[in-house]
């Protein structure tokens, strides 16, 4: 099965995704849809190269598969919304969403705030202990201990909470970094799971594709013998 890395861009967004040249129309239109936020109903699929249009996903009969069509890696397929209800910007334009304003005061007399959260459990500027910096430190070391079963290169498994919910990729960056003490491990996911691209606050430690990356602490990474996994074994064929 031949798989493709392919740039998905449209009015609202662009991300980058693995698409089998066995999936048909109606199934990218299917994935497309958490990612644009447009109905498979009003999505038309445009194949561009390098910004320039090549042919039209459209016209053809919805089991048509991707791979019956001139395309290669990472070329883009932009996506049209035909909704004629929309409004335009809808999605990213802030002027179009009624902003809810609260005083100062009644923020305060709040129960279910996250200032009354933080009074309740002593935290932040409410923690009286915040000039102990004893656990602190033992947790660094938890950190640095673990960081020390962990090379760059590796391919590794990443628990973000749970068996459900863990993440395989692969360890780009080990190290101390400017956002937050402690040591760090980057990791450059499979999928578009991650929430940077290898840089965080201006600051760059390792590089990757928009939205691959990630920093996570080093007792969350396992690393061994994890294949990229195959997203596609449950299509049909």
């Amino acid at each position: 099965m031949s798989i493709l890395n392919v740039y998905v861009t449209s009015e609202n967004n662009s991300t980058e995704l693995r698409l089998s040249k066995a999936s048909t129309i109606d199934n990218i239109k299917i994935k497309l849809e958490p990612i644009t936020g447009i109905s498979p109903s009003f999505q038309q699929l445009q194949l561009l190269h390098d910004g320039t249009f090549v042919t039209s996903l459209e016209g053809h009969a919805p089991e048509t598969m991707l791979g019956a069509f001139p395309i290669e890696n990472y070329w883009t397929i932009h996506v049209i919304d035909t909704n004629p209800s929309r409004v335009k910007g809808q999605y990213n334009d802030v002027s179009l969403v009624e902003k809810f304003e609260l005083a100062d005061d009644e923020y305060e007399k709040r129960s279910d705030s996250v200032l009354a959260f933080k009074k309740r459990n002593n935290l932040g500027r409410f923690n009286d202990n915040t000039s102990d910096t004893s656990s602190v430190a033992s947790q660094n070391r938890g950190f640095e201990e673990a960081a020390k079963n962990i090379k760059v290169g590796d391919r590794c498994e990443v628990d973000v909470g749970g068996v459900s919910l863990k993440r395989r990729g692969t360890v780009r960056f080990i190290g101390l970094t400017e956002f937050q003490t402690g040591i760090w491990v980057g990791v450059q996911y499979d999928e578009p799971l991650g929430k940077n691209d290898g840089s965080m606050q201006g600051v760059r430690y390792f590089t990757c594709p928009p939205k691959y990356g990630s920093f996570v602490r080093p007792d969350k990474v396992q690393t061994g013998d994890f294949p990229e996994e195959d997203l596609f074994s449950d299509e049909d064929m």
